[in-house]
């Protein structure tokens, strides 16, 4: 299944429906009187949270969502039904945002969360409302109002304890496989990971956090190059970041204050989140001292072929989080 974040659609609700022009009719009541029903409600659209959902790809495909109209009102004071609903299903995560106005109209940060993006035109009101005591026969009703329409973008920003971030290759799909039950794709090149990956990582009696690998980032990736500016926002939603440089880096503090860079420029709040340094696959360069890193963040030389040093960033995760 191919990875959508990100999504542009138009919705439009229905339109209310008439309001009718009918007089009573019956045997021996000749001045029976208006009894034109109202016309129906739009239907409206409805965004629904689905944690069954991962990808926005089934709404990308389709550009235009609309609700049915609302039924004309009938005779003998008979009102029109209302008009079904459209219900957008959505992955938990997504952010719904106006593209005229830009304003954010919705975080679908729960399971079964509903939210009515675009409200339905009311019905209008049939002639027995408009009878006075002037006009006892009025001969004509309210049409229905249109519902509204909405363009649409939205944006899939996946939620997760922890975000892994670090350069291509440096062993981030790997930390992820061996702690979880997740099976990202591995290989000995550049760029293996090309979508965000989950998994739950379990540690004592029922309890767990998740774990996301977004691909990796380069210098620039706030500006575009790479694949990082693609998934740059998966890691917004997180609330401890995990850094992952590979002991063989030429010069590890440099790196460090490399990602650090990408993420302060992409956004600034990135850097206010707990923060753990890890230096990757120590296995293959034992004699490498690894040097110290500016600031306090905590730093682990960890090693997932051999699980070596695994427990304790497990644990000094759960810290953080239990902060």
């Amino acid at each position: 299944m191919k990875f959508v974040d990100l999504a542009q659609i138009e919705v439009e609700a229905g339109n209310g429906g008439n309001g009718c022009v009918s007089f009573h009719r019956e045997k021996f009541v000749p001045k029976g009187g208006p009894d034109g029903g109202d016309g129906g409600n739009g239907g409206n659209v409805v965004f629904l949270a689905n944690a069954q959902l991962h990808t926005l790809q089934d709404i990308r495909y389709r550009k235009k969502y609309k609700a049915e109209n609302g039924h004309s009102g009938e005779g003998n004071n008979c009102s029109g039904k209302k008009g079904h609903d459209t219900v957008i299903q959505v992955p938990v995560g997504t952010l719904i945002r106006d593209r005229e106005t830009d304003l954010i109209l919705a975080d679908m940060l729960e399971d079964g969360q509903d939210v009515v993006i675009a409200k339905g035109g009311n019905g209008g009101w049939g002639n027995q409302h408009f009878a006075t005591p002037t006009n006892r026969v009025p001969r004509f009703a309210k049409p229905g109002l249109p519902g509204e329409i909405r363009q649409l973008e939205l944006e899939l920003k996946i939620l997760a304890d922890v975000g892994l971030v670090g350069l291509p290759n440096a062993g981030k799909s790997t930390l992820l496989s061996v702690l979880s039950a997740a099976r990202p794709k591995i290989a000995n090149y550049p760029f293996t990971t090309l979508v965000p990956n989950l998994g739950i990582v379990r540690y004592g009696d029922y309890r767990s956090f998740v774990m996301a690998d977004i691909p990796g980032l380069i210098e620039g990736a706030h500006s575009g190059k790479g694949l990082g500016v693609q998934f740059l926002r998966h890691i917004q939603r997180t609330r401890v970041l995990v850094f992952l440089i590979d002991v063989n880096e030429t010069d590890i503090p440099l790196c460090y204050e490399m990602l650090k860079k990408e993420l302060m420029l992409y956004d600034p709040e990135l850097l206010s989140k707990p923060r753990i340094v890890c230096v990757s696959k120590i296995d293959t360069a034992p004699e490498i001292e690894v040097p110290p890193l500016p600031g306090k963040e905590a730093l682990i030389p960890i090693s997932s072929a051999s699980r070596k040093n695994l427990d304790k960033l497990i644990n000094t995760i759960v810290k953080y989080l239990q902060e």
